[in-house]
């Protein structure tokens, strides 16, 4: 996205009166920012059902560019990711949801666009029955499936304890922010949305100055469902803003899941009544959803094809050679001692072989004696 075409969709964002859908509208029917821009006064002759409001919000567009320039500097100098609507790196799940903003704003390293996508919510009263489910499910689905990109909201609770599961599983997470990212709230979660942004990032559409509002933790919600294949809602009471946000990714044709509790609990009412009511599927561990979501098969022929194609790259070795390989295959290292056990064979001849490897290009040594594929 060009800085041009960057400064007009900030700008379109500031201006009033514009709801969500007409907004991702009126950019589709033009293609971008720009072209809304050049064509705010004249905008009736190219979208003749353009409504009356529409036509007079766009109107004040060009009182918000002073504004769009000073937020266009504090992203550039915050290292902020401005994304476009058309741009690569925008979420393309969320690009398919009616009332996707134009333009989000994000800090961090991770691909918003995943191969496995999911969004963990619930209740900010977690008890110690979610805590249990939110660090074993993760656990258990970064030995399942660890390329999943795990979001939540950064609130108390639930959320926090999904994106803290995440950083101690060396798994990626995303929070999706209800306010600017000129601030973190909860302030007390700053320490953990740090180490996100280089394990992860913080993602939001609302600009710098924006405070956390109330309204705006609901907008906030269809970004969490909608830039996810599924919606795990973890504990939550009969009412509450986890189940607002199972209700955006139901609206939005995803897979919403739930963990049942006991009867009688308050905190696993809501995800009671969404089993019950037929809108949330039953899982009780990571195997569950996985199979749920036919992930299981996409891992498993991954693997397989992993596998083949390093045959293929290293066709010239010898029988030896080939079990050093396929032990290191799917790790980042081994140290060499444990390779000796995976392979059976002698230290003396494994590091032979080992230098034979590192001749050919396939290994590298890394610092403490460990090793691993090119």
């Amino acid at each position: 996205m060009t800085e041009q075409e960057t400064l007009y969709a900030i700008a379109l964002s500031f201006v009033p009166r514009m709801n969500l859908l007409n907004r991702k509208m009126l950019f589709e029917d033009l293609g971008s920012a720009t072209e809304i821009f050049e064509h705010r006064r004249d905008l009736k002759e190219i979208v003749p059902n353009a409504s009356k409001a529409t036509l007079e919000a766009l109107a004040t567009m060009d009182m918000h560019l002073k504004r769009a320039e000073e937020e266009l500097a504090f992203a550039q100098a915050g290292h902020i990711q401005c994304i476009g609507f058309n741009d690569e790196a925008y979420p393309a799940r969320l690009r398919e949801c009616p009332d996707a903003p134009i333009l989000l704003y994000y800090r961090g390293t991770s691909s918003l666009n995943s191969q496995h996508i999911i969004s963990m919510v619930g209740t900010r009263q977690i008890t110690p029955y979610g805590k249990d489910i939110c660090r074993e499910f993760v656990k258990e689905l970064k030995r399942l499936c660890p390329d999943t990109l795990v979001v939540s909201g950064l609130a108390y609770g639930v959320d926090i304890h999904c994106h803290r599961a995440a950083l101690e599983q060396d798994m990626e997470t995303v929070g999706v922010l209800a306010h600017g990212l000129d601030q973190i709230y909860p302030r007390m979660h700053r320490d953990t949305a740090v180490r996100m942004v280089q394990q992860g990032g913080l993602l939001t559409e609302f600009p710098s100055r924006s405070n956390a509002d109330k309204k705006n933790f609901v907008q906030r919600n269809r970004i969490v469902a909608g830039m996810a294949d599924a919606t795990i809602v973890v504990e939550s009471a009969q009412k509450g803003g986890s189940l607002i946000t199972a209700e955006i990714a139901e609206s939005y044709g995803r897979d919403i899941f739930a963990f049942p509790g006991r009867v009688g609990d308050t905190y696993s009412e809501g995800c009671n009544n969404l089993i019950r009511s037929n809108r949330a599927g039953l899982i009780t561990c990571a195997e569950d959803f996985v199979r749920a979501m036919g992930w299981e098969t996409e891992v498993q022929i991954h693997q397989q094809l992993s596998q083949g194609l390093q045959q293929e790259l290293f066709p010239n070795l010898s029988e030896e050679e080939q079990r050093i390989v396929n032990a290191l295959t799917g790790t980042d290292s081994k140290q060499i001692n444990i390779l000796a056990v995976d392979t059976n064979i002698p230290i003396g001849k494994l590091t032979s072989l080992l230098f034979n490897l590192e001749m050919k290009g396939v290994v590298r040594l890394l610092s403490g004696g460990c090793y691993r594929l090119v």
